[in-house]
């Protein structure tokens, strides 16, 4: 179980460490997901740099399991994904929201086999 576990971190780490460099560097397909759900592009480099940050605590956390610092890393992005599928649901594109989706899921099954 423990495997499981590290190569779900070990994915959703570069996952989340991509998008949030993407974001961060201000390109336009790096805001593209945050401007199609009318968030402002300051708005969306902290997004952007919240995933960054929780990423390398996902790195963390699988040299360091027992720290609490891996298990808040994956807290804050599971909230970060549901507010973007809120956001996606106000904004009426449900459909872009898929990815978003399945991160939510995957963050999740990592918090209950922690």
């Amino acid at each position: 179980m423990r495997l499981t576990h590290d190569i779900l971190l070990g994915l959703l780490a570069v996952i989340f460490l991509i998008s949030g460099a993407m974001k961060l560097s201000g390109s336009s397909k790096g805001l593209q997901g945050t401007r199609e759900v009318n968030i402002k592009d300051p708005i969306g480099r902290l997004i952007g740099l919240i995933e960054a940050v929780a990423a390398i605590g996902l790195i963390y956390a699988i040299k360091f399991p027992e720290d609490l610092i891996g298990w808040l890393a994956n807290l804050v992005l599971w909230i970060e994904m549901g507010v973007a599928v809120f956001a996606h649901s106000k904004a009426n594109k449900m459909k872009s929201s898929i990815p978003t989706i399945v991160l939510l899921l995957l963050l999740s099954v990592v918090l209950v086999i922690a």
